[in-house]
């Protein structure tokens, strides 16, 4: 049908080209030759109206009345009139030449009042002074014989619409055609009849009175269109005829080379294309049976290694189960989830805490980044619910198929086809869970909460992800489950080994090793490090009078006062019982003592609400004692300015309470100068020496040759 159209198009817009140009060719001439009949029609009757004018101004030149019988005679006798008429100035015809015609006559040069009879001209009798005496009219008639002549002058059919009937020179069978025509052409317009023909009508108009119809017959070759439509038909038919060729050497391979492809596309990789001939369309089957057999062992070693990797899938689980680098162990499952499914990349994405999933390992996604840094996993974030990967989170159902790109950019890689499956937190099962015992080879159980999401893209060797791929995909996400839990506990464990279980401050575990490392950062850097001693004011008493409980919601509330006061630099632990102890990086003594100052007062201002022992609500004034020290100004190791404060702190308590106190800072060791040269030279070594001389020399005696901490004068 695409050959027909292609071939036959041409040669249709051909013929109907050649048919408007030949109509639009005769259409033209004929116009042409209408027009040149109308003047001709108009010259004809203005010869014939100036010679009967003339013939009337010869009978009116005579001046004897008896003699101008005579001349009317002779002019009629020459023929230059066919009658003349004398009348007196009433009106009244005093003499006529025998068989005048038949009337109404029509003036030459005259309004047209209806049918003519014949044309004529009148010409007014005056005497010498310019009295009028009447006047003498000469007439031709307007008979079949008049047309006749136009007719021939002209070269056209020629009708009197006044007398279509009689006087006409076309045929009975053309006029009514005519007719019609020169009612649709209007006034000096051009129409076309149905045999062909062209009609113009003339007049009338000044110097031609008559209303006339000009037909001439068109100058279309005979059988034109007959022609053209057997063109066409002999177009068609070899049209047809190659058509039928063409379908039957290169469709007829092409529907079998189709339902084939049809088949490995479902498949059936024994699927193969008869080999009918050597052209373009033979060597396309052979390479495609070719490849239909080379696929057909590539996917059935595929199958194998793909079993292969499922029988160690349990080493693999064991592997990841004792480790808790979580980096490692997510890179681990996704290149082996990767070479289980032949996908071609793939990526593990966890759920924060804002609701959104973050990239934390990638493979295979260059070109196919959203947005950000490619070498960084974690710019690849999609919000809970949010295309695929965001939809798997937020069901808990897993996904595969073909990507639809979305309208609305979600972040996700593009892709082709996709399969995406959530991973939750296991729970328990065993003892605690009656009915559900523990055997070898289960899965972990349903999902605790969400985790994050294991996507797999494109795969290799396949249109889409199958069944197979999902139950292996989900074999790997519930190991990634079981190591990202691990990790988690893990972590909090860690987290609860160096905290406080009551106030959530850390530990006085975490404050030995908090204060050695900030001790060396403050010595690395020149900076100072102040550390305050807090203990609450007779908080036995608290205890004595409202109950452990109370003293325990003391304890928290005083906790969460101090967190609010101190900045995220600081540090904040719970040595024991009501001491506390809170470091203060890259702060010295003045900004220390605004910080107790604030300290003493959010928590002297603010009774702690707490329940008595009735259970009513009951407000417990609190007040806190401070004893400050200073790195390096108080002690130069940890141990020593921590012991410090706590001597700061007792002088509070023996002060009064409710207050701080700053530790006395210590005498320096005396030290004795060493006398140095004051003419040294730099050694042959090139290195410099203590006590150099400077250029107008004078010695450095006494200064340290190696640079001064800068002590920090700014406090908070």
């Amino acid at each position: 049908m695409a050959f027909l159209v292609v071939v036959l198009g041409p040669v249709l817009l051909g013929a109907v080209f050649v048919g408007a140009t030949l109509s639009a060719i005769d259409r033209s001439r004929a116009t042409e030759r209408l027009g040149l009949a109308a003047a001709g029609v108009r010259t004809s009757v203005d010869a014939l109206c100036q010679q009967l004018r003339a013939a009337a101004d010869a009978v009116a030149v005579v001046a004897d009345p008896a003699a101008r019988p005579r001349a009317a005679d002779q002019v009629v006798g020459r023929g230059l009139a066919a009658a003349v008429v004398v009348a007196d100035p009433t009106g009244r015809t005093s003499y006529a030449t025998a068989g005048p015609p038949p009337g109404p006559w029509q003036d030459c040069a005259g309004d047209r009042a209806g049918p003519a009879g014949a044309l004529a001209a009148r010409v007014r009798l005056r005497d010498p002074s310019g009295a009028d005496l009447g006047a003498v009219a000469a007439a031709q008639p307007v008979d079949p014989a008049f047309v006749a002549r136009l007719a021939a002058v002209t070269g056209v059919g020629v009708t009197l619409l006044d007398d279509p009937e009689r006087l006409t020179t076309e045929k009975a069978g053309v006029r009514a055609a005519v007719l019609d025509a020169a009612g649709e052409a209007g006034w000096n317009g051009v129409a076309g009849t149905g045999d062909g023909r062209y009609v113009r009508r003339v007049g009338p108009s000044s110097g031609q009175p008559l209303p006339l119809v000009l037909s001439v017959p068109g100058e279309r070759p005979a059988g034109r269109y007959g022609a053209l439509a057997a063109s066409v038909a002999l177009a068609a038919l070899l049209a047809v005829l190659a058509a039928g060729r063409l379908a039957r050497v290169t469709t007829r391979p092409l529907v079998e080379l189709a339902g084939a492809v049809d088949r490995v596309a479902h498949g059936d990789l024994t699927a193969r294309v008869p080999l009918r001939s050597r052209d373009e369309i033979g060597r396309l089957a052979g390479a495609f049976n070719r490849m239909t057999r080379e696929t057909g062992g590539y996917v059935a070693a595929l199958t194998s290694s793909r079993d292969q990797l499922r029988n160690h899938l349990a080493v693999l689980g064991d592997t990841l189960a004792s480790t808790h680098d979580l980096q490692r162990i997510l890179r681990v499952i996704l290149d082996s989830a990767i070479a289980a499914t032949g996908a071609r990349a793939g990526a593990v994405l966890l759920l924060d805490a804002d609701g959104v999933l973050v990239g934390q390992c990638v493979e295979g996604l260059a070109g196919r980044w959203p947005t950000g840094d490619p070498t960084d996993p974690a710019t690849l974030r999609v919000p809970v619910g949010v295309g695929v990967v965001g939809a798997v989170a937020a069901t808990g159902e897993p996904l595969r198929g073909r990507w639809s790109p979305p309208e609305v950019p979600t972040g996700e890689p593009s892709c082709e086809t996709y399969v995406a499956v959530p991973f939750a937190a296991p729970e328990p099962r065993g003892p605690d869970r009656p009915g559900h015992p523990p055997a070898d080879g289960d899965p972990p159980g349903p999902p605790g909460g969400a985790l994050g999401v294991l996507a797999l893209y494109d795969r290799i060797g396949g249109p889409e992800f199958d069944d197979d791929d999902l139950v292996t995909l989900r074999t790997f996400a519930g190991h990634a489950a079981v190591a990202v839990e691990n990790v988690r506990v893990h972590e909090e464990v860690q987290r609860l080994s160096l905290t406080d279980p009551l106030t959530g401050l850390w530990n006085y575990r975490y404050l030995r090793e908090s204060i050695r490392r900030e001790v060396e950062r403050a010595n690395r850097f020149g900076r100072m490090l102040s550390v305050l001693a807090l203990d609450l004011d007779r908080f036995k008493t608290v205890n004595d009078t409202w109950g452990h409980a109370a003293g325990d919601a003391v304890l928290v509330e005083f906790a969460r006062r101090v967190r609010g006061v101190i900045r995220e630099v600081d540090l904040a632990f719970r040595r024991g019982g009501e001491e506390f102890v809170v470091l203060l990086p890259e702060t010295d003594a003045r900004g220390a003592a605004i910080v107790a100052e604030r300290l003493g007062a959010v928590v002297r201002d603010q009774p702690v609400p707490v329940e008595g022992h009735g259970g009513e609500p009951v407000r417990v004034p609190v007040t806190v004692s401070i004893g400050i020290a200073v790195h390096p100004d108080h002690a130069a190791g940890g141990r020593q300015v921590l012991d410090a404060a706590d001597d700061a702190l007792y002088a509070a308590k023996a002060a009064g309470r409710d207050g701080y106190r700053l530790a006395p800072v210590p005498d320096p060791v005396r030290t004795q100068e060493i006398p140095v040269v004051t003419a040294t030279v730099t050694p042959p070594d090139g290195l410099p020496r203590a006590g150099a001389a400077d250029p107008a020399g004078v010695a450095q005696g006494g200064a340290s040759s190696g640079p001064h901490p800068p002590r920090q004068s700014r406090g908070r």
